[in-house]
């Protein structure tokens, strides 16, 4: 396991079209499957997105599209390792709280998430996250985070 998707680079993945698509699928190609994890922070942010567009549908078509997507998600993240937000994550999310780092809830877990899967693995097999989000995660000591979209 080489790289972490974060969640909009999943997104890019499910939309299935358009120019991040393409570049990111093309890198993605250039490895093997086992190369790739995903989080469990990414799988709850994606069924919140699911839930709200459920809640917010005003057709029948658009309650059929929000379950789609919910279907798709669970499919996608099942066929996927998904690594956890466990004790070490937690532990490695407060003590980013406690030195400020300032980024959203979900993004510090899911750095949390890659720093305690890097602390358990050797050096030689750096964890990158893939984002698109680099202002934010570079805030993250630590860290290494590459955009493949672009």
């Amino acid at each position: 396991m080489r790289f972490l998707l974060d969640t909009d680079h999943i997104s890019f993945l499910q939309r299935g079209s358009g120019s991040e698509f393409t570049n990111l699928t093309a890198r993605i190609a250039q490895h093997s499957p086992a190369d790739f994890a995903l989080s469990v922070v990414s799988f709850h942010e994606q069924v919140l997105g699911a839930h709200s567009f459920i809640n917010c549908a005003r057709t029948p078509a658009d309650v059929i599209g929000g379950y789609t997507l919910l279907l798709e998600t669970l499919q996608g993240f099942s066929t996927a390792p998904v690594l956890a937000f466990d004790e070490a994550a937690i532990v490695l999310f407060n003590e980013l709280r406690v030195h400020r780092v300032r980024v959203s809830t979900m993004d510090l877990r899911i750095a949390a998430i890659r720093l305690a899967k890097l602390r358990r693995i050797a050096l030689s097999q750096n964890l990158v996250l893939l984002t698109r989000n680099l202002r934010d995660f570079e805030r993250v000591p630590g860290l290494v985070t590459k955009d493949w979209t672009i």
